[in-house]
């Protein structure tokens, strides 16, 4: 249920987009980030970190697309949130003790240290690398590409990322020995 909300806004802006236009979406998109942040507030009395950073992004950057009738800015919001993700990840490599991966997964999987480390870093460079496929699609594409590459292409690059990192880890995820 969790990774339907986090893709509710770029489904919702798709439609929009589908139907009536850049601008209609962006507003669509705005409206949706900003009442999930208020729903979640009200719900749970707090914000995880990823919307708030997602819907301010979207508030900001798709504020200035309406304002200025310019869609650049909103086509800039994917990277932006991408890259804002990148520096999180590496800057956990420094900051808190543990790498970001191992507090989101640690309680999870037991892995040496030294993989933790590289699966951090793997995730801040395909976050990187996502942001600057965004910046290629959108403004070497028309609009219809970008959208359909905002959904459809960096949706099925990250299914395709995690599957590796799935297959990566299964060589460092000790076999559980107990007997059911």
């Amino acid at each position: 249920m969790k990774l339907l909300a986090d893709f509710l806004p770029i489904l919702l802006f798709f439609v929009a987009y589908k139907f009536s236009g850049i601008f209609v979406a962006t507003a669509v998109a705005i409206a949706v980030s900003v009442g999930q942040v208020a729903w979640a507030w009200f719900r749970h009395g707090k914000v995880e970190r990823m919307p708030l950073v997602t819907a301010g992004l979207m508030v900001v950057l798709g504020g200035a697309t309406l304002a200025f009738h310019d869609d650049t800015f909103v086509r800039w919001k994917p990277t932006a949130v991408n890259w804002v993700f990148a520096l999180v990840f590496v800057g956990s490599q420094f900051i808190g003790g543990q790498p970001l991966i191992r507090r989101m997964l640690g309680a999870n999987l037991e892995l040496p240290e030294a993989v933790w480390r590289k699966l951090n870093l793997a995730w801040a460079s395909f976050f990187a690398a996502m942001g600057v496929a965004n910046l290629y699609v959108a403004f070497n594409f028309d609009t219809d590409t970008w959208v359909n590459f905002k959904l459809f292409g960096m949706m099925g690059l990250t299914l395709a990322f995690v599957l590796a990192q799935a297959v990566y880890l299964t060589r460092h995820v000790k076999a559980d020995t107990k007997e059911q």
